[in-house]
């Protein structure tokens, strides 16, 4: 009878301080992560201040959390009497296999990082990178997406992007447009010139500084080609570039410039 007593007793001991330990690690999560929340909305109450970009307080905001994160679950797995010195070595052994596995994602997260404080571009840019041309609409830890003129979302890995050229149409205030115009062998080039300055300058979101240029660009066998530049925001590219085309083809045809062609000189010579 005594035996069964001591063990009841001992049973009611194991299970309060087991109820004790198994409330207060839920009061350490609770608690912990609460305080979490509220260290991360201070920080972004702070960075928002400072005026730092989104995309970096983004990445800010998921480091501090998950390294939050992993010191609480440190803290209660020392309280609950596990070894924490093992599991943080067991811990960084797994983050040097998933490093070694992941080689090519890490390079796309290091490279968001350098994306991001070297801002080469932001959302809304037109760029070229990697071979893909399109609008910038989200720059992502790992990948940034673009939608192509095409209207095709296009998600490019960051280490793709940072590893090559990168061109940035959006980043000054105006582009030159490339346009070319053949002339036939026996058209006034001089006029046709003095023309196009003219007429270009008059379509609409062509930019009057830096003024039009039209010059001799090189010689063909139909004549010489005209190289057309009118200057203009990015935004109005393509329809200054078609409406250009448009404007070059009417009004030479209006002031009765001759069409090119190619033409071939036979010579007969008599027996």
């Amino acid at each position: 009878m005594q035996n069964i007593d001591q063990y009841q007793q001992l049973a009611v001991t194991y299970i309060t301080e087991m109820g004790t330990k198994v409330v207060a690690v839920i009061l350490f999560w609770v608690v912990g992560r609460w305080l979490i929340g509220f260290v991360g909305k201070m920080m972004q109450r702070v960075l928002e201040k400072q005026k730092v970009d989104p995309t970096l307080m983004r990445y800010l905001g998921n480091f501090v959390a998950v390294t939050l994160n992993i010191v609480l679950v440190v803290a209660i797995l020392g309280y609950c009497g596990f070894q924490t010195t093992t599991f943080a070595a067991l811990v960084a052994g797994i983050g040097i296999a998933i490093g070694a596995a992941w080689g090519g994602l890490l390079s796309n997260l290091a490279a968001g990082i350098f994306i991001v404080v070297l801002h080469p571009f932001k959302v809304g840019d037109f760029i070229t990178a990697a071979g893909i041309t399109g609008t910038i609409t989200e720059i992502g830890l790992f990948v940034t997406t673009v939608n192509t003129p095409d209207n095709v979302k296009t998600m490019i890995g960051n280490g793709k992007i940072f590893g090559d050229n990168i061109q940035n149409y959006s980043a000054n205030d105006y582009r030159r447009v490339e346009l070319k115009c053949q002339l036939a062998g026996s058209a006034d080039h001089v006029a046709a010139m003095l023309l196009l300055r003219e007429k270009l300058a008059a379509v609409p979101n062509v930019l009057s500084t830096p003024a039009v240029e039209v010059d001799i660009l090189e010689f063909t066998l139909v004549g010489p080609v005209l190289a057309v530049r009118p200057f203009c925001h990015n935004n109005h590219y393509w329809q200054v570039y078609f409406d250009g085309n448009r404007t070059i083809r009417e009004s030479l045809a209006a002031a009765g410039f001759p069409a090119p062609m190619q033409t071939q000189l036979v010579m007969v010579q008599n027996q």
